[in-house]
């Protein structure tokens, strides 16, 4: 798949008010460090990254319709208290992507800056926060959908046959995740069994898209762009664990949740790689979004994949810990808006556990039973939307017959 980034410092000076010229800056704003874009068929992402995190719950993302005599185009605009734009931006972010015109920002008051999203084609958007760096993340839809389309533009999960699969190796580049016994780096325990994933979910009939297939350095706004521009209908993200307790093991498998479980906490701020304080009110009201939105069926799929993947490792290792199906505020899932799991599989810093992890045949075991349990979702999705279709179907028929009784 073709990514299509655009990544711009320079922004235009928007609505600058006479008042404003020459004035000096308040104390205590924060800055515009960088505009970011990343386009797709039917989607756009648009990130604004700051010098400081900033409160937008009492904030809107406002609609404006074109004003012709004005010469301006169909817009939303977010007006982003407590920073400073001033004159040091002269150029807008140009995007022509057939979603969107451009983005612009500039100094609306003293203390508020405004974001401005010129459309060409609109449908819906979202927007959330990332800290660390602080970050405000607007996606922009392009492509109506029919049959009661969820918040994301795409047909609910109960409607949708599953045939795309976004597979994640977490961290990557300079990020390393966990690190542990034998010299393993999470990264590349991650990036291997991701690719024996994707192999194996191939040959089961399945359409891949891996986030990363390489080491590389990817962000997290990039990764779940890539992810939710492509379509997909399952996202499996790939992690390692890690424990201070070296005689802490197991594999346990977590869904999206805003769950204040301590361990959970734990483990979503390191994969998040922000503090368990950062996750914000924002951010625990879209994770309740999310679960409302596709909770039941990422639980089944949690449940299928970890009973393939607990008896595969079983077989294994006997002694090996089923840590369970858990719950917890992962970003890469509540950022998508499909069926989404994060596998962890296993803590690279218990000396049994690690043993495992590097050798390559468990590595690919893993990744069998990952699949296995994927291709028993779609099977069961499968079976739930042919039952569903059934009664339709057969009232066709008896309508036909009666039709066809009457006819000369």
């Amino acid at each position: 798949m073709k990514v299509a980034g655009r990544i711009r410092s320079s922004l235009l000076l928007l609505g600058l008010m006479p008042f404003l010229l020459g004035v000096e800056r308040p104390p205590g704003l924060g800055d515009v460090r960088d505009v970011r874009t990343w386009s797709y068929e039917g989607y756009t992402r648009v990130v604004l990254e700051l010098s400081h995190e900033v409160d937008l719950s009492k904030a809107k993302l406002v609609r404006l319709a074109a004003n012709r005599h004005a010469g301006r185009p169909e817009r939303l605009y977010l007006d982003v208290p407590g920073v400073w734009v001033g004159r040091r931006y002269e150029d807008g972010v140009e995007v022509g992507d057939g979603l969107l015109a451009g983005v612009r920002v500039g100094q609306n008051t003293l203390r508020n800056s405004r974001l401005v999203i010129d459309l060409e084609r609109y449908d819906h958007h979202r927007l959330f926060t990332l800290p660390s760096p602080a970050r405000i993340v607007v996606d922009v839809y392009g492509d109506p959908v029919e049959a009661a389309p969820d918040s994301s533009g795409r047909l609910p999960a109960s409607l949708r046959r599953v045939r795309t699969v976004v597979v994640d190796p977490g961290h990557g580049g300079r990020d390393p995740g966990a690190t542990g016994l034998y010299g393993l780096r999470e990264k590349d325990v991650n990036l291997s069994i991701a690719k024996g994933l994707a192999k194996r979910l191939e040959e089961r009939g399945f359409r891949v898209v891996l986030t990363r297939d390489d080491d590389r350095t990817l962000d997290l706004e990039e990764r779940t762009a890539i992810a939710e521009s492509s379509g997909g209908d399952v996202f499996i993200s790939i992690h390692a664990n890690a424990s201070s307790r070296a005689k802490t093991r197991g594999i346990e498998i977590y869904t999206l949740d805003e769950n204040h479980e301590r361990h959970s906490l734990d483990v979503a701020s390191r994969e998040n790689g922000v503090p368990a304080s950062k996750l914000d009110p924002l951010q625990r009201a879209l994770a309740r979004l999310r679960v409302d939105e596709v909770g039941s069926h990422s639980t089944k799929l949690a449940g299928l994949v970890h009973e393939q993947v607990i008896a595969s490792a079983k077989k294994r290792d006997r002694s090996l810990p089923d840590l369970g199906v858990k719950k917890g505020p992962f970003y890469v899932l509540f950022m998508s808006s499909m069926s989404s799991v994060l596998v962890e599989t296993g803590f690279l810093t218990n000396k049994k556990d690690a043993k495992l992890l590097k050798s390559v045949k468990f590595q690919r075991e893993l990744a069998e039973s990952i699949a296995a349990g994927v291709a028993d979702y779609r099977r069961q999705m499968e079976q739930g939307l042919l039952s569903s279709a059934e009664p339709s179907a057969r009232g066709a028929d008896r309508a036909a017959a009666r039709i066809g009784s009457r006819a000369p």
